[in-house]
């Protein structure tokens, strides 16, 4: 168990893992998939056309942006459904609406009619969706988002905004209490090193097992 050579999962498992900016939701999703030669699905952050945009005009932009998101995710997880094997996501299709589309919406970015739009949109995709076999969700405080978001020196996120990322992480907090759409993993990732750290390492892989039989 405490070996770090990959570990083949048994069977087909669909893993979410879901958290705010700079949670370590890349990082945990590379590291179970060496762990246990599994293939990852990404945020398609670098495939947005609207992204830039977004951070530099979000009234503009907010709506397109959150639209493609919606459409790519939407894809994203079909094709990830057709895998034979056991596959792990950086961010699920659920956060696009019950976090980040919502919090456009509250702060007036996208307009009630067009939220309409986009709640009736996403409702009917997460019927046809399969939902994961486990969530893992990340909780971090905004202090350390603010400096994982420094250090990876994304220059799109770079200007970010602390009361932007504290009203995400309430919404996060709402959203994991109201989840029930398949079994809960919930990790407090700064208080977590899984990666040079071997009794986190150990334990997170114990959980997580769990999930793979």
């Amino acid at each position: 168990m405490s070996g770090d050579s990959a570990v083949p999962a048994a069977g087909k498992r669909f893993i979410a893992i879901a958290g705010n900016i700079g949670a370590g939701k890349t990082e945990l999703t590379r590291f179970l998939c060496r762990r246990y030669d599994i293939k990852p699905f990404f945020e398609p952050n670098d495939q947005n056309p609207y992204l830039a945009d977004f951070y530099k005009d979000m009234k503009t932009w907010a709506y397109r942006s959150q639209l493609y998101f919606l459409a790519h995710k939407f894809r994203l997880q079909l094709d990830l459904q057709d895998e034979p094997g056991t596959v792990v996501q950086d961010r699920t299709i659920y956060e696009d609406a019950e976090i980040f589309a919502r919090n456009l919406y509250r702060q007036r970015y996208i307009d009630a009619r067009d939220f309409r739009t986009y709640t009736a949109l996403y409702r009917s995709i997460s019927k046809a969706l399969r939902p994961p076999d486990l969530m893992i969700q990340l909780s971090c405080p905004v202090r350390t988002l603010r400096k994982r978001i420094r250090l990876r020196g994304r220059a799109m996120e770079r200007d970010i905004p602390v009361p932007y990322l504290r009203r995400l992480n309430r919404l996060y907090e709402d959203w994991y209490r109201s989840y029930d759409l398949s079994p809960v993993l919930r990790l407090e990732t700064d208080r977590l090193d899984w990666m040079t750290d071997l009794v986190d390492r150990v334990d997170l892989f114990r959980k997580i097992e769990r999930y793979l039989d």
